[in-house]
């Protein structure tokens, strides 16, 4: 487990000293509040001299408690295992905070979606609508306490183009396609065959979970909200969020659930890497590939049913623990299991990758470079397929990761092939994790029963999901969380996808999009309009730039 030394402590309490702010440390999080004028200072040095890594911001209506508005800009120092916080107040009157893109870019969909849901003005960069749609009036910002959650405001019909006045030829992708599982838009200018540019609008289902928990739920219902974030990936998301709630109130979970945790989490990994593999291979053409993928993976959704009860949406997570024991039975079918999946896998892993056809359409294409993936922020097989080596669970570890010994692969190619291969490295990786842990785990009670969650603490949480980190940051309420944030990893990878594309070949354009192995339901978080009794879809209007 990494320890945090009273130096390291001490540099960032001395930095906010310099910036005129203050500064706390908190176990492994340290809370910096800096003044606006000096807020893109601060977070210039955390990112470009401390080489602390970007994680998102947090927009919170505080006028309730102090009469602000205040931004939360969330920072990881991944080398000592730390979360730095960097907090700046504006006044509700005018509320405007200087912008800290220039320096920090990957801040640019968080600015801008603070802005739309809470309207804080960013001063000092372009200004777009990210997730409300340009019918929305100007005036009504979701977020803010005063907006009830079932409030339907006026919307205004706007129709609105993306396309540049251009030569150029425009490829739309979406928001409806045979080729797409969930609705998103790309437009792609080609010249010839050849990818010049990209733009992107998402956010076509934003189904304002924050509000919703913030308003209508316990802390406990909050868990099985989180888990419907994703279809694929939803432990992580319960997992985050009780995390989170469990570090603002200094909660102790029992050590017998971690490893639970662990367990299900890791299960949930491989799951969805046999899946993006088998995607993969399809998209290439490659559907023989494709169909043993998916064979594999069918045991290890089997897995998850035996361990959960369900292939899917667990119901597992609680705060303070978790609802459902391993038992010995259990266990050595696990192990049973595992086996035969590791075997099965190693096989056909082997013969797919080395389809001549296969190797040719994933080598060097969609490369993204090691300092554009820095820059930009991205997350998991993202990232380490481009040099850049981090992963929360050895670098922030929680739940029972710090008891198991894993590698974390990384390659340097920044390519398809590489994002692949991270991939199968880690199905190998999460089913050592597991059986490390079956082996290792404690006996004991796997929930608390009796705790108290007090009032205006602050808990952030990395957990490293299969597409890569997901953030949950909370503020506890009266017997609900007064401020619930949650970004997912594919939130960050999206904006890198204009670099990797760019100059590549049209046909090699919807397999670069999916090596992300993007999930547009984790990153919109379904917008309904009522008018004269009736409900329709309203359509998002273009616009945003990646």
């Amino acid at each position: 487990m990494l320890m945090h030394s009273d130096s390291i402590i001490n540099e960032y309490v001395s930095l906010a000293k310099s910036m005129k702010g203050d500064a706390k440390a908190e176990k492994d999080t340290v809370h910096i509040v800096v003044p606006k004028e000096t807020l893109v200072n601060t977070a210039s040095k955390l990112f470009n001299e401390y080489n602390c890594d970007f994680r998102t911001c947090v927009g919170v209506d505080e006028r309730p408690l102090n009469g602000y508005f205040s931004v939360t800009y969330i920072f990881t120092d991944n080398k000592n295992g730390l979360y730095i916080l960097v907090k700046t107040y504006t006044e509700p009157q005018n509320p405007v905070i200087p912008s800290i893109v220039k320096t920090v870019p990957g801040a640019d969909w968080c600015e801008m979606e603070t802005r739309d849901l809470l309207g804080i003005e960013f001063a000092d960069r372009d200004q777009y609508r990210l997730v409300l749609p340009s019918g929305w009036p100007e005036e009504i910002h979701p977020l803010r306490k005063d907006i009830p959650y079932n409030y339907r405001p006026p919307i205004r019909s706007v129709s609105e183009k993306i396309t540049p006045s251009t030569e150029l030829g425009v490829i739309p992708i979406g928001p409806y396609h045979p080729a797409l599982h969930e609705p998103e838009y790309f437009e792609l200018y080609v010249e010839g065959e050849r990818v010049v540019d990209v733009k992107y609008r998402g956010f076509h289902v934003h189904r304002g979970i924050e509000k919703l928990a913030e308003t209508r739920m316990t802390y406990q219902q909050v868990n099985f909200l989180a888990e419907r974030i994703c279809g694929i990936c939803g432990f992580e998301h319960s997992t985050c969020y009780a995390l989170a709630v469990e570090k603002a109130a200094k909660i102790d979970v029992p050590e017998r659930a971690q490893y639970i945790r662990s367990i299900v989490l890791e299960v949930e990994r491989i799951h969805s890497h046999l899946l993006w593999l088998g995607v993969a291979f399809h998209v290439v053409g490659y559907d023989t590939g494709f169909m043993h993928m998916w064979r594999v993976r069918e045991k290890i959704m089997y897995l998850a049913e035996l361990l959960t009860g369900s292939r899917k949406t667990y119901g597992l997570n609680l705060v303070g623990g978790v609802r459902k024991d391993i038992n010995e039975e259990k266990k050595q079918k696990t192990l049973e299991t595992l086996k035969e999946t590791e075997k099965d896998f190693k096989k056909l892993v082997e013969v797919a990758i080395s389809v001549p056809q296969v190797k040719k359409r994933l080598t060097g294409t969609g490369i993204l470079p090691r300092e554009d993936a820095v820059k930009l922020s991205v997350e998991g097989p993202v990232a380490r397929a481009s040099g850049v080596n981090k992963d929360a669970r050895r670098d922030q570890p929680y739940a029972a990761y710090k008891y198991a010994s894993f590698k974390i692969p990384v390659y340097t190619e920044g390519d398809n092939l590489a994002r692949a291969l991270v991939r199968v490295d880690e199905v190998l990786e999460s089913i050592s994790i597991i059986e490390q842990l079956l082996d290792r785990i404690p006996r004991g009670p796997i929930k608390l029963e009796d705790f108290e969650i007090p009032e205006g603490k602050t808990g952030v949480q990395v957990v490293e999901a299969p597409r890569g980190g997901d953030i949950h940051f909370v503020i506890t309420g009266h017997g609900k969380p007064y401020r619930w944030r949650v970004r997912a990893p594919t939130y960050s990878n999206i904006p890198a996808l204009k670099i990797m594309l760019k100059d590549q070949p049209l046909a090699d354009a919807p397999l670069t999009i999916a090596s992300i192995d993007p999930c547009f339901s984790c990153t919109d978080r379904v917008l309904v309009v009522r008018e004269n009794s009736k409900t329709e879809w309203l359509k998002l209007a273009p616009g945003v730039q990646i």
